[in-house]
C-alpha cells in the first residue's frame, strides 16, 4: 500500500527504524541446520540458502507508538475528550443560575399637550444557592393622570430587600440541585471518557495482535514454500537423471502447490488484519495507510508486561463502568431529593423597604413601616402528580442499582476467568514448545533415515508439516496469551 501524500510525514514519525527480531531465533537456526542436512541428500540444495527468517532491517510500528497515536488523533479518542468539554459547559450553566439580573422599564403617555404619565423602573436580583434572593430597584413616576401607586417625589424611590421560600425550596431547590448534578456530571463524563478510551485501546490492541499473528505466520509459510520449491527442483533433477519416477515429480509438485496455497490463505488474512489496523491509524484529521515495509513489533514481547492486582472493593472504587453507574445513581438521588421537596407547600415571603428622599435634599430616609411586602402560599391537593414523580424516580434508581450489581458480578467473573485461562495458557505454551522441539527432532531423524534409503520425500514432508503446524499453534498460543492479558486489564478497568 502507498501512503497518501497528505499523511506522508506521519508514517515517518509514527514508526521507528529498528532491527526486526527474528521469529523463533533458536528454532530458525535449527531449521537452517536441517535444510543444510537435507542439502546433503538433495544435490540441488547445495546452492540454496534460506533468507526469509534472517535478520533484516525494517520499519517497525511499535505497539506503544501505535497506541499513542490512536489516543492523540483517532476520532473516537477526540470524541471522548469532548465529554470533558461538555461537563465544563454544564458546570458553567449551573453557575449561571447565580448570575445577578438587572432590568429596566420606561413608559409614558403624552396627549393633548398633557403629560399623562412617565414611569421609570429598574430592578436587580441576586440569586443564592438557598431559596433566598436579594432584590432591589429604583422607581420614578410623575404625570397628571398617574396611578397613585406609582407616584414618587422628584428624586424617585429606592427599594432594597429579600425574597425567601420558607417551606418548599428553602434548602433543596432547583439551583442547588443543578450545582450538585453538574459536579456529579463532571465525574460521570470523566468515567464515560475513560470507558470510551479503554474500549478503543482494547479493540485497537486486538487488531495489532492479529496483525502480529499473520506476520509471524507469513515468515513460516515463506520458509515452507522455499523448502517445497527445493524438494520439487531436486526431485525434478533426479527424474531427469533417471533416479526418480515421474510420479515422484507429481508428488513434489503437489507439495509445492499446497505450500503456496497455504501462504495465499495467510496472505488474505494478513491483508485483512492490516486494513483493520489502518482503521485505528490517524494523524490530525487524516487516516494513515501502512506502507508495505511496515511491520509490527516481535510477537514474543509482551505488549503490556504489568498486570494490575485487584480486590472486589478496588474494582468497585476504580472501574469506570461501575463508577459511571454509581454516578448515575448519585444524580438520580439528587433528583429524588428535589422531587420530594416538591411535596411540601409553597410559602414565599418578600420584604422591600422603600427608601425615599427628603424634599430638601437627596439623602435617603429609612422608615421600617414604609415597605413593599407580601406572602404567597400554594399547595396542590392531593399531590398525586408529585408523588408519582417520586415513585418513578425511585424505581429508576432501583433499576440502576440492580444493573450495578449485575455488572459488578459480571466483571468479577470475567476477570477471574481471564486469570484462570492465563494459567492454563501458560501450561499449554510450555507443552507446545516441547512439542515443537520434538517435531524438529522427528524431522531430523526422518532426514537421517532418508540418507540410508529408508524414507522418502513424502515422509519428510509429513514430518515437516507437523513441525510447521506445531510452530503455528505455538504462535497462536502466544498471541492468545497476549489477548488474555489484554482482556484481564480491560475487565479490571485498567487503561
Amino acid at each position: 500500500m502507498v501512503l497518501p501524500a497528505r499523511a506522508a510525514l506521519v508514517c515517518s514519525r509514527c514508526v521507528a527504524r529498528t532491527v526486526q527480531v527474528p521469529i523463533y531465533g533458536e528454532l530458525d537456526t535449527k531449521m537452517k541446520q536441517l535444510v543444510r542436512k537435507i542439502g546433503g541428500v538433495f544435490l540441488f540444495l547445495m546452492s540454496w540458502h534460506p533468507n526469509v527468517s534472517a535478520q533484516t532491517t525494517a520499519d517497525t510500528l511499535a505497539y506503544d507508538e501505535y497506541i499513542n497515536y490512536i489516543l492523540q488523533y483517532h476520532p473516537l479518542a477526540r470524541q471522548a475528550n469532548l465529554k470533558l468539554d461538555l461537563a465544563a459547559a454544564n458546570q458553567l450553566a449551573a453557575r449561571g443560575n447565580l448570575d445577578p439580573k438587572i432590568s429596566a422599564d420606561w413608559t409614558g403617555k403624552d396627549f393633548d399637550d398633557k403629560i399623562y404619565y412617565n414611569i421609570f423602573q429598574t430592578k436587580f436580583q441576586i440569586p443564592t444557592r438557598m431559596g433566598l434572593d436579594i432584590t432591589g430597584g429604583y422607581e420614578y413616576g410623575k404625570g397628571d393622570f398617574l396611578n397613585p401607586e406609582n407616584k414618587t417625589n422628584k428624586y424617585g424611590l429606592v427599594n432594597l430587600g429579600v425574597e425567601v421560600n420558607l417551606l418548599q425550596g428553602l434548602w433543596v431547590n432547583e439551583r442547588r440541585t443543578q450545582f450538585e448534578q453538574a459536579e456529579i456530571f463532571a465525574q460521570l463524563s470523566e468515567n464515560q471518557r475513560q470507558i470510551m478510551l479503554n474500549e478503543l485501546v482494547y479493540f485497537a490492541s486486538l487488531a495489532y495482535l492479529n496483525w502480529q499473528r499473520y506476520e509471524a505466520f507469513e515468515v513460516i509459510f515463506e520458509e515452507n514454500i522455499e523448502l517445497a520449491e527445493a524438494y520439487f527442483d531436486n526431485t525434478k533433477a533426479a527424474y531427469l537423471n533417471g533416479e526418480k519416477a515421474a510420479i515422484d515429480t507429481l508428488e513434489a509438485q503437489i507439495i509445492r502447490q499446497d505450500a503456496i496455497t497455504l501462504q495465499q490463505y495467510n496472505l488474505a488474512n494478513l491483508t485483512k488484519a492490516k486494513y483493520t489496523v489502518e482503521n485505528f491509524l490517524w494523524y490530525e484529521n487524516a487516516p494513515i495507510e501502512l506502507r508495505p515495509d511496515i511491520f509490527p513489533q516481535n510477537y514474543r514481547g509482551l505488549l503490556r508486561p504489568d498486570l494490575p492486582e485487584f480486590a472486589p472493593i478496588q474494582l468497585t472504587e476504580n472501574h469506570p463502568i461501575l463508577l459511571e453507574k454509581i454516578n448515575k445513581m448519585s444524580m438520580k438521588e439528587v433528583d429524588i431529593r428535589l422531587k420530594r421537596e416538591k411535596l411540601k407547600p409553597k410559602l414565599k415571603a418578600k420584604y422591600n423597604p422603600l427608601l425615599a428622599t427628603a424634599d430638601e435634599g437627596r439623602a435617603i430616609n429609612y422608615t421600617p413601616l414604609e415597605a413593599k411586602w407580601g406572602v404567597a402560599f400554594s399547595m396542590p391537593i392531593p399531590m398525586r402528580s408529585e408523588r408519582a414523580d417520586v415513585q418513578r424516580s425511585e424505581i429508576a434508581l432501583q433499576e440502576i442499582a440492580l444493573d450495578l450489581d449485575d455488572k459488578r458480578n459480571e466483571l468479577l467473573n470475567k476477570i477471574e476467568n481471564s486469570w484462570a485461562q492465563l494459567a492454563i495458557n501458560t501450561q499449554q505454551i510450555d507443552f507446545q514448545e516441547q512439542n515443537v522441539e520434538n517435531y524438529l527432532r522427528l524431522l531430523e531423524g526422518e532426514n537421517e533415515k532418508f540418507l540410508f534409503g529408508e524414507s522418502s520425500v513424502f515422509l519428510i514432508n509429513k514430518r515437516q508439516e507437523k513441525y510447521i503446524n506445531g510452530r503455528l499453534k505455538l504462535i497462536d498460543l502466544l498471541i492468545k496469551q497476549q489477548i488474555l492479558r489484554l482482556e484481564y486489564r480491560y475487565f479490571a478497568g485498567a487503561p
